[in-house]
Order: structure tokens, then C-alpha cells, then sequence
């Protein structure tokens, strides 16, 4: 399964906006699962963090930004949250493991919940769309780095192009060619 997300025509390069089909995404854990998880961690469940979780999962790659509009819009008692407390949450989700930091360079990290495996992205220079990719061998930590004195958990890719929707507009002039 691919989890993708598009932006909207105005959003900067690294936005994404287009939101998860209702089933989790592949490697996320279930609604259900994330209290235990959290208690497992001795987090308490709290409505800001269900909140910032929700946005996350339905949301795809959000910015910290981006998380704090999607949870003051989707109401609820977690709606007064500002900026500062998802930036908490945020931090408490991801050392949990329930919240994966990505930084694609394009300007801040996003976010998503798509943490149980060692994927990597693809991102359209032209609209930000970002869809993620799966492990290029299948495996962690994907790449060898070769003589290192550091034990490599983890790799990140991140593949930059354009995508068919920018690459099919005549309005962009990209210079690439439909096949």
C-alpha cells in the first residue's frame, strides 16, 4: 500500500494535504492501539495528544503547523491547543514511537505516524505532493554506509522529482515530456 498526499494549488512546496483513506496507514498503529501505546510509555491519554494522533492519520505529512490548524478545526476539547503544546506533543508522540519526524529539507519537518517500517519519500519539486516510498532493499537499514564507527538504524531517502499531475500540466512549462 502507498500513503500519498497532494497539496493544494496555493500550499508551498512542502505542504501535503490530501487525507489517508479511512485505513491506517501501513507501519501506523490503529486508533485502537494508541492508548495502550501511550501507557505502555507511561504517557498519560490525553484529548491533545488523540487530537494531534487523529490529524496525523488522516492528514498524512503535516508540518507542526499544520497539525495545529487541522486539530483547532476539527474541534473538539483539544481545539484551544496552541502552537507550543503540539510542539510538545509532537516531541512526547515521536520519542514514543508513535510519530515519525521527516526533514526533506523543504524548509521544516514533517510528521506522520507511519513509523513500523524503514520507508523513505518522494517529493514533486513543483506542488510538494509527498508519497511515500518503500525500503529500496526491503530492509533496515537499506543502505550501507560502508566503514562507519556509528550502528546505522536508519536510512532516509529522500527521491525529488516531478509528479504526473505538474509534469502533465501545459501551465507549469517544465519542459517534460508525457509518455
Amino acid at each position: 500500500m502507498t500513503q500519498d498526499t497532494r497539496a493544494e494549488a496555493v500550499a508551498p512546496p512542502h505542504r501535503s494535504g490530501r487525507p489517508h483513506s479511512e485505513t491506517r496507514p501501513e507501519g501506523a498503529l490503529s486508533r485502537d492501539a494508541w492508548g495502550a501505546h501511550l501507557r505502555s510509555r507511561g504517557l498519560r491519554v490525553t484529548q491533545q495528544r488523540l487530537a494531534v494522533l487523529t490529524a496525523l492519520h488522516e492528514q498524512g505529512h503535516l508540518l507542526a503547523d499544520e497539525v495545529s490548524r487541522a486539530v483547532r478545526t476539527g474541534g473538539g476539547r483539544a481545539a484551544d491547543m496552541s502552537l507550543q503544546s503540539v510542539y510538545v506533543v509532537l516531541g512526547d508522540l515521536e520519542r514514543t514511537g508513535l510519530v515519525r519526524k521527516v526533514d526533506l529539507g523543504t524548509g521544516g519537518a514533517l510528521f506522520e505516524t507511519r513509523v513500523g517500517d524503514n520507508h523513505h519519500h518522494a517529493i514533486c519539486r513543483v506542488c510538494g505532493f509527498v508519497e511515500d516510498v518503500p525500503c529500496a532493499v526491503g530492509r533496515t537499514p537499506c543502505l550501507d554506509p560502508g566503514a562507519t564507527s556509528i550502528r546505522v538504524d536508519t536510512a532516509e531517502v529522500v527521491f525529488r522529482g516531478v509528479c504526473s499531475t505538474c509534469a502533465a500540466s501545459d501551465s507549469n512549462n517544465l519542459g517534460v515530456k508525457n509518455d
